[in-house]
């Protein structure tokens, strides 16, 4: 029993690290060229837009233009470049007051 549970950690480890090292060994070998870099810069600012944006049409069943309206307010305070912690209280606060006055 113990036997079969070493090696099943061992399995378990070598596993996990293979996908992890292997990125590892691709990156010394491999330089992309500038398209490929300004591509995968990109990648994080469409995964955050694809995760925030189904939260915002679902803010109020049946109204999505109130979620809409509170990311327009998000971004035209962001545009401005003011802090984050004044980016978000403007959206929810822009929520909460389109959600109780419509």
């Amino acid at each position: 029993m113990t036997q079969q549970l070493i090696f099943l950690i061992l399995g378990i480890s070598l596993v996990t690290m293979i996908p992890r090292w292997i990125p590892v060994w691709i990156v010394d070998r491999f330089t992309p060229s500038s398209w490929v870099k300004d591509w995968l810069d990109n990648v994080p600012y469409a995964a955050l837009g694809a995760m925030i944006f189904p939260g915002i049409l679902s803010v109020q069943k049946g109204q999505p233009f109130i979620g809409l309206i509170g990311g327009i307010v998000a971004v035209g305070i962001a545009y401005f470049r003011l802090h984050i912690l004044f980016v978000i209280p403007g959206a929810i606060l822009t929520v909460l007051l389109l959600k109780n006055f419509l």
